[in-house]
């Protein structure tokens, strides 16, 4: 289905233990062909080392995995393909009249199954982690711009007794706060591209990292969006401030 395994080290299976595994399954493992590696509490001999993308990390003998999961003569799965992919809505339905006691589905329909979607708790988890950013970056900004506000508070007092307006106040101060928002977001977003290579440099195959531009905005905008937020109370508390207090603040 797959156009059959394209061997980078190796070749076939030889003997019962033998087993191929693909290219990132080996980095992950530093595997080398002759490797002794103990999978399903069984020692397996690395015969091979294939190309990644062929439905698998690993493969071994069926009859032999069988054997050793108590699984005779059973298979968890069947991948049919047709040669017309016109076809496959026909074969389909083929198939569920002539195997009504088994799940059939499309590659399509089988995909949309294992969707973020489709994952019992995964919306809700990933909520939670950006509405956490959007708290904890509340707080953060928050603070430092209080304590901003705080270590400049004569520097204000000197502005509006200059004749600066509240309003002239608190535009300078979100100024700032949304410019250290987008510089943030900036090298945010940089740090992952940084993170990105550190996994893949040193631990390979590990852990799939990928890039998603169309999460850069969102990120920007929760990021903007808790930064202001977290500026209006010392931008307002600044605005407010008396002058000649302001003036003798130590």
């Amino acid at each position: 289905m797959s156009g059959g395994l394209d061997y980078r080290q190796g070749g076939p299976f030889k003997a019962p233990d033998d087993i191929l595994v693909d290219d990132n399954f080996a980095q992950q493992h530093k595997l080398k062909i002759g490797d002794v590696l103990e999978l399903a509490n069984h020692n397996w001999t690395v015969r091979g080392i294939v190309g990644p993308g062929k439905l698998s990390k690993a493969f071994v003998e069926k009859k032999i995995l069988q054997d050793l999961t108590s699984n005779t003569d059973k298979i968890t799965m069947v991948y049919v393909k047709v040669d017309d992919p016109k076809i496959i809505p026909a074969a389909i339905t083929g198939l569920k009249k002539a195997l009504p006691d088994y799940q059939i589905y499309s590659m399509e329909e089988f995909l949309s199954l294992i969707t973020p979607d489709n994952v019992p708790g995964l919306n809700a988890f990933i909520g939670t982690v950006v509405g956490l950013a959007v708290v904890f970056g509340f707080l953060v900004v928050f603070l430092a711009m209080y304590t901003a506000v705080l270590e400049r508070m004569r520097e204000i007092g000197i502005l509006k007794a200059l004749g600066a307006s509240p309003a002239y106040v608190i535009g300078m101060l979100m100024r700032e706060t949304f410019l250290l928002a987008v510089i943030g977001s900036i090298i945010g977003i940089g740090l992952s591209f940084v993170a990105k290579w550190a996994i893949t440099s040193f631990v390979p195959a590990s852990l799939p990292v990928i890039a998603v531009p169309d999460w850069w905005w969102r990120a920007g905008l929760i990021s903007l969006a808790g930064a202001m937020l977290g500026a209006i109370y010392p931008g307002t508390k600044a605005a407010r401030q008396d002058t000649i207090e302001a003036l003798a603040y130590e």
